[in-house]
This record gives structure tokens, C-alpha cells and sequence, in this order.
């Protein structure tokens, strides 16, 4: 990826505070561009202190007060910028998407990177079940509501609605599709999706299903989205995902690694399987860490420790979608459930901070 020379580019983050912009905002300072960055606010160092302790930060680092339901707002903090980078979020989904590229198209950027997820990919049913799926597959809508899956329902209309207003307006959009987002963090909490995952394979049950998990690492994903900004040849949709593994062999893989916890014992297995192909990203350049480097730098291996001091509201949001999650599951199996999670962030999670990802 190139090193940015002479004037300084000037880029807007959506939500820089949040899990995989945190990473997009770092990445960038290192690179010597100006970043604007959007947060609901700029004063709440908890939320965005670990920001402006980054390098370069005091010098190429502004941080602006938006909502993406606040169209002025958002004007405010990309005007000047020449690329934005968006993350979708659950409940302004739509209307916080339109308000990003109408400002966007405003401000006359010359790219702007989206942040869908793979849960805009992987829900459709009449995909070639030999077939890895690739850009061309789009989760069906219809049958989102069939199994109430609003989740994935709402991104999906908000990445396709933002590839149709690249086409309409002429503004050169991009956008990026993560599957399960595991990693390092650089604020201060851990994020539910984070919660989650180390909830579902160390609660100590045991039994569990035994289903593919299409992962991809943090640092990774922020990379992909540089390189889209970056690659002129870039465009339409792109598939981020390093590895798909079976739960029995992520855990098998955690026992090796830290094998002092209760780790379930028995897998049953699945019919269904989730093939995704990220050979367009990878035709850019793209490359991802070992799994195991992200499983050791994601800190698994603080256990129940970690867990005490995680913030109060976070263990609530992540018990709420274990609940959710389980009365889902009696209703439409633990397939159609575990898709939920597939993507950076949890859609309940989303609308606790709708503009953090």
C-alpha cells in the first residue's frame, strides 16, 4: 500500500472509535493521512481516548461530533476529505447510509469504502450449495423475513442501496463484507462480538453444535479496506474472510493453546456448510494473519479474570443475545441463529452505539 508524500490526503472515519475503525483510523495515521474521525463524542475518553494516544494522532488526528441521522453533522466532518470509510450500522441502517453519501457526493470525495458484512452474503438459499460463495451472491431479502432475520435484512439494504447510489450519482463506492471479526482491541472494553465468541466455545458446556465459523482478524479487515481505498482497479463488492473452521477444530485449537478451561467435549454435527471465497480481495493483495497469531493477540487467554472487567452494559448486551439468540434457535434452528453473528459487530450491539463498528 502506497505511503502518502507531500500535501496530505484528508480521509473521514464514521464511528472511529468503535472495533474495526479503531484499527482503519490507526493504520491510516501510520500512513501519514489526516483522518477525521465521527463520534457522538469527542469528550468521552473511554469511548475514544485510545484514539488520540495513537501515533501521529496529535498532529493528523480531528475528531468530530456527529450522529448519522444528522445529515449537517456528517457534512461537517467530511467536507475537505477526498475519501470516506462507512460503517453500516443496524438501526439507521438505510437513512444513516443515504445521509453518509449524499454528503459524501457534497464534498466531492473521490472514494468511499463501505463496511457491509458477510451476513449480506451468506442467507441465500438458492446459492449452488458446491459453489463458494463469491461478490455475485446477495443474501435473499424475502427469506431474511421468512426466518426474522432482520439483522442481516436491514445491511443488506443498506449495502445494496449504497452500490445503487454509486450508480445513479457517479461516486465511486466500494464495499467490504467481513465475516466473523475476532482480534486485538484497541479500546479499553471488550466488544459483545468478542463476548460472544469466547462465551460460546468456554461456558463450559458439553455439547455443542459443530458448524463452520467463518473468521477474519481485525487488523485484517482494516487492511482490506486501505488497500480498496488505495487499488484504483478496486471496485463493486469484496468478501473479507481468512478462514473457515469448525467449532470442534477452533477449539481443539484453543485447548492446544490454553488448555485450562472447561472446553466442551461432545460436537453434533450440521448439515449446512458456508463457503466463502475472498479471492477478488486477494487478486488486490490482500493477505491474512495465521489464526493462530489472532487467537494470541485477541488475549483469549484471559479467561474469567478479562471478564470481571469488562463494563457492566457490555456483559448485558452479550447475555441479551445469548437469550435472544437461544429463543431463536427453538424457532428456526441453530443454523439460521449462528448467522446472526456474522459480521464485525452484533445488530443488537449496533443500536447500543450506532455509530461505533
Amino acid at each position: 500500500m502506497r505511503q502518502i508524500d507531500e500535501e496530505k490526503e484528508r480521509v473521514c472515519v464514521t464511528g472511529a472509535g468503535g472495533y474495526v475503525a479503531s484499527w482503519v483510523v490507526k493504520f491510516l495515521l501510520t500512513k501519514g493521512y489526516i483522518v477525521h474521525g465521527s463520534v457522538r463524542d469527542p469528550c468521552n475518553e473511554e469511548k475514544n481516548g485510545h484514539l488520540k494516544k495513537l501515533e501521529n494522532a496529535v498532529e493528523n488526528l480531528r475528531l468530530f461530533k456527529s450522529d448519522l441521522l444528522d445529515y449537517e453533522s456528517l457534512s461537517a466532518a467530511i467536507a475537505g476529505c477526498t475519501g470516506v470509510f462507512h460503517k453500516e450500522v443496524l438501526e439507521p441502517a438505510i437513512i444513516g447510509t443515504r445521509n453518509v453519501l449524499n454528503a459524501c457526493l457534497k464534498a466531492k470525495v473521490k472514494k468511499v469504502v463501505v463496511v457491509s458484512t458477510a451476513g449480506a452474503v451468506i442467507l441465500n438459499p438458492n446459492w449452488p450449495k458446491d459453489h463458494p460463495m463469491d461478490e455475485n451472491c446477495w443474501t435473499d431479502t424475502e427469506f431474511c423475513k421468512n426466518i426474522v432475520n432482520w439483522y442481516c435484512l436491514g445491511k443488506t439494504i443498506a449495502e445494496s442501496e449504497a452500490v445503487e447510489f454509486g450508480r445513479r450519482s457517479g461516486l465511486n463506492i466500494v464495499t467490504v463484507c467481513p465475516s466473523i471479526v475476532i482480534g486485538p482491541l484497541l479500546q479499553s472494553t471488550m466488544n459483545a462480538s468478542s463476548l460472544l465468541l469466547l462465551h460460546y466455545l468456554k461456558d463450559g458446556r458439553d455439547t455443542m453444535e459443530n458448524p463452520d465459523c467463518p473468521l477474519v482478524d481485525v487488523r485484517d479487515v482494516a487492511e482490506a479496506l486501505l488497500l480498496v481505498y488505495e487499488k484504483p482497479e478496486a471496485e463493486g463488492r469484496h468478501i473479507c474472510s481468512s478462514y473457515t473452521i469448525r467449532s470442534q477444530v477452533l477449539v481443539d485449537k484453543l485447548k492446544t493453546m490454553y488448555p485450562n478451561y472447561n472446553y466442551p467435549k461432545n460436537f453434533t454435527e450440521v448439515k449446512e456448510e458456508i463457503k466463502l471465497s475472498s479471492k477478488k480481495l486477494q487478486n488486490l493483495g490482500w493477505k491474512y494473519r495465521p489464526l493462530e497469531e489472532t487467537i494470541t493477540d485477541a488475549g483469549f487467554d484471559k479467561g474469567k479474570d478479562e471478564e470481571v472487567r469488562v463494563k457492566p452494559e457490555e456483559v448485558s448486551k452479550e447475555r441479551r443475545l445469548r437469550d435472544g439468540m437461544r429463543e431463536l434457535r427453538e424457532s428456526v434452528g441453530d443454523m439460521d441463529c449462528r448467522r446472526l453473528m456474522v459480521g464485525d459487530e452484533i445488530g443488537e450491539v449496533e443500536q447500543a452505539d450506532r455509530t461505533a463498528f
